[in-house]
């Protein structure tokens, strides 16, 4: 019974988390989308846009930008749950990776490899949920 409630909270964690995180892409910035549909920037399994390529000045603030209000989103949310930040940030890269990538895109690995993501399912961090 406590493992089955212990799942429901992580999963409610996990969605709540990975919904905000996302929420600050919504509208997103048309460098910001060209640099991802051209494989400059991708998702990290710690839950932050990392570069899979040398980035400009101008993509990396947009993309340090992004990662900061990720980051106050992450600790919003641990605070609220009594987790930690890099939880919170870890369980929405899963997320992000699993469900926000679309073919084509970048996303890095748990080995800190940059992969094109392609129809099948990505390698997620064995940590994810």
């Amino acid at each position: 019974m406590k493992n089955s409630v212990e799942m429901m909270i992580a999963a409610l964690l996990l969605g709540t988390t990975a919904t905000s995180a996302v929420a600050f892409q919504a509208g997103r910035d048309p460098a910001y989308q060209s640099a991802r549909a051209s494989g400059l920037v991708g998702e990290k399994s710690d839950g932050y846009l990392g570069f899979a390529t040398p980035p400009s000045p101008a993509i990396r603030a947009l993309v340090e930008d992004i990662n900061i209000k990720r980051k106050a989103a992450y600790s919003k949310e641990a605070l609220a749950n009594g987790a930690t930040v890099e939880e919170m940030a870890l369980r929405s890269g899963c997320r992000l990776i699993a469900e926000r990538t679309v073919a084509g895109e970048k996303y890095q690995t748990p080995s800190g490899q940059w992969m094109t993501r392609d129809a099948g399912a990505p390698q997620l961090d064995p940590r994810c949920p």
